[in-house]
């Protein structure tokens, strides 16, 4: 037996924890996940400062002390107040690499973040990576954060983001995760300053046996705070999904705002999608929405496109395909592009420039809206 196949592990379960527990019988509220054990004993590292401890972060308490045990050391950067950094802080995670990251942006200033995980990995290679990211952003702070996962069929990557926003700060993410054997995301923002207001788009991609699970919680403390979520996915074969995404409108929060909404595209007969939108409410005077469709691609559409010389298999494979040139177009640097164009390799994407299927817009059919 290898050495590596003998190396010490770790079960962390009960992470990815929404703040509302329901649906039991469905283990809809959390994941257990396998993770080395941790090996660092008499090494001595730098760590963030404490003021990052108070940040709350997506997958819970139990994955931020498992990565500050597994980092070599944490990564600091500070963005002064009234700049705007021009060069983007990127976290390359490679297959095995656990990174700590704490990024302070004072009041005032921009800056670009971006988390790039699975650039270079190949399919066969077992193994666990690991990204913690907090941000702390004061009051009028700009905060742009990119994540690009994807990872090799027989690897597991746990990716925890902890933000805070003050007074007027403005975060916005994209996040896109294509693929892995395992991909467990957490997301946490405190929206605890006044007319804070973050956005989030999420664009994922599961196939085969992979197993994607998603925690977003967005806390809406400061009066007149706004949240927007979106997600759009696509899931084939056998593959596997969990989403949990939970506003919180907090007492005292007023004029709050929160919306939602989650599209899937399920192409395969035993994807397992379960999707859990929460509002929490302890205000009167607050606004929040919810939804999820979930469906397939519509007989009309799919006759209109044999009509062009589309298979049924080409035609939902479009779906794929804007999925992916979406997230090459929005890449913010080479590191992001190289995580997209790895995740392509052979995958037979369609070329639809022709004049034939220039316009087609796909619609979902046979949609259950929550």
């Amino acid at each position: 037996m290898a050495e590596k196949d003998l190396a010490p592990e770790l079960t962390l379960e009960r992470v990815n924890v929404a703040p509302a527990q329901t649906w039991n019988r469905l283990r809809t509220n959390d994941i257990t996940l396998t993770v080395p054990a941790p090996g660092r004993k008499g090494d001595v590292y730098f760590s963030l400062p404490r003021l990052f401890e108070g940040v709350e972060c997506g997958m819970g308490r139990a994955v931020t002390d498992w990565v500050e045990s597994q980092a070599k050391g944490a990564r600091y950067v500070e963005v002064p107040r009234g700049e705007r950094r021009e060069e983007a802080v990127v976290v390359t995670v490679g297959a095995g690499d656990v990174a700590d990251t704490g990024v302070m942006v004072r009041a005032g200033a921009e800056v670009t973040i971006v988390v790039a995980a699975g650039a270079g990995e190949k399919d066969g290679e077992a193994g666990t990576s690991a990204s913690l990211v907090r941000v702390i952003a004061e009051a009028g702070a700009r905060v742009h954060l990119h994540e690009y996962v994807s990872v090799g069929t027989d690897q597991q990557h746990l990716e925890s983001v902890g933000i805070s926003a003050a007074r007027d700060a403005r975060v916005d993410v994209h996040q896109y995760l294509l693929g892995g054997g395992t991909v467990a995301l957490g997301f946490a923002c405190d929206l605890a300053g006044e007319r804070a207001r973050v956005d989030l788009g999420c664009r994922y991609h599961a196939a085969g046996a992979e197993v994607l699970d998603i925690n977003e919680v967005v806390r809406q403390r400061g009066r007149k705070t706004r949240s927007e979520l979106s997600y759009n996915g696509v899931l084939e074969d056998a593959a596997h999904k969990g989403l949990r995404t939970t506003i919180d409108l907090v007492h005292g929060a007023k004029g709050a705002q929160g919306n939602e909404a989650e599209t899937v595209l399920v192409l395969g007969d035993d994807v397992v999608n379960k999707t859990l939108p929460t509002i929490l409410c302890d205000e009167d005077d607050v606004a929040g929405n919810h939804g999820a469709t979930i469906g397939s691609v519509s007989p009309e559409q799919l006759a209109f496109l044999a009509s062009r010389g589309l298979s049924r298999a080409d035609a939902e494979q479009l779906f794929v395909q804007a999925l992916y040139e979406d997230a090459l177009m929005h890449a913010p640097c080479p590191e992001a592009r190289a995580v997209v164009n790895d995740s392509i390799g052979d995958r037979p994407l369609l070329n639809h420039e022709s004049d034939d299927s220039k316009g087609v817009c796909p619609q979902l059919n046979h949609s259950e809206e929550a």
